[in-house]
């Protein structure tokens, strides 16, 4: 049985869900490459809390807390590394011979435990944890957040709506992305220019600038003009996405939008990007603008690796043009 069926079946079985609520998760599962644990928590159904209790008592396994509190060897530290600890929600705990002691949000990610037994060569045991404490853990004993954030891909959010922000800001620093946010689309301009985020997600009714403007002075700028941007609005309906489409937006949203759908359609966005460099690297003089997304997050390459690197090209391809022009 697949690991979400089998999380699902413990907590029906705990009483926490119903059979009705794990189908229909299930169901909104399919495509959004979430883990079925990670998408109840998203959509409020349950807590960490809820999950780690029923998987403890299920699994037979120990739930640990306060572990940010706690003292650990940079010796074991070294053991995990600190991107694949907050990639995978996982900390390492204690080591003793041969055997390697975990916390992980998830004891059914198998694939994570066997990578990590062959960095090691260590044979894993796991206990459980919330996100948070993983996450705050993860944070205060790599002791280099900055490190850790550099590694992440970048998302600037561009609304009006405080709550809004808040929403998407917590969702996505769950998700391992970092999140730069902007009131209007002035600052959201600002911002995209001083830090030049991975994506762009900019509400069409704007203060200052809406989101069809936002895109066009994006655009106008050299640094800024090869970066992707989402819009999402209220008014969604079949001509506003084919305006939003044609004036280069790489996804249209509709609001209310759920976190994880939202979350699913970034990472659709982040490797269609990717495919599109990728084309352009391996034929930069035809390259197809217009890819179908594949792959996966991890390889998506930082917004100014992709963008010195292509902007490389693209002056190879203006100075071959202007040889074959002066040529003929």
């Amino acid at each position: 049985m697949e690991s979400g069926k089998r999380l699902g079946k413990l907590l029906v079985e705990a009483g926490i869900i119903s059979v009705t609520t794990l189908d229909r998760t299930l169901e909104m599962q399919k495509g959004s490459g979430m883990r079925l644990g990670t998408l109840l928590m998203k959509i409020g159904i349950v807590t960490d809390e809820e999950v780690i209790d029923a998987l403890c008592q299920q699994c037979n396994l120990k739930k640990v807390s306060n572990i940010a509190d706690q003292t650990f060897p940079k010796e074991l530290l070294d053991l995990v590394p600190a991107q694949m600890a907050l990639e995978n929600l996982i900390f390492p705990l204690k080591q003793n011979e041969r055997m390697l002691a975990i916390a992980t949000l998830d004891p059914y990610d198998q694939d994570t435990f066997d990578q990590l037994a062959d960095i090691t060569g260590m044979k894993i045991f796991t206990a459980l944890a919330t996100r948070e404490e993983i996450l705050a853990a993860v944070k205060k004993h790599y002791g280099k957040e900055e490190k850790l954030k550099s590694d992440r891909h970048k998302i600037l959010l561009i609304d009006d709506s405080p709550v809004f922000l808040k929403i998407l800001d917590n969702a996505l620093d769950k998700e391992g992305y970092e999140v730069l946010m902007a009131a209007d689309g002035v600052e959201g301009l600002q911002r995209a220019i001083s830090s030049h985020p991975d994506l762009i997600l900019c509400d069409l009714l704007l203060p200052r600038m809406d989101g069809y403007k936002f895109q066009m002075a994006l655009k106008a700028h050299y640094e800024t003009e090869d970066i992707p941007v989402i819009l999402i609005t209220s008014k969604a309906s079949m001509e506003e996405e084919n305006r939003a489409l044609k004036a280069g937006f790489i996804d249209f949203i509709g609001k209310p939008v759920m976190p994880a759908r939202l979350i699913a359609r970034i990472e659709r966005a982040l490797l269609m990007v990717q495919n599109m460099h990728q084309t352009l690297m391996r034929n930069p003089n035809g390259a197809n603008l217009h890819p179908a997304a594949s792959g996966s997050k991890a390889a998506c390459r930082s917004y100014s690796q992709r963008r010195d690197e292509v902007s490389k090209l693209e002056r190879q391809r203006r100075d071959q043009k202007a040889v074959n022009a002066y040529d003929a």
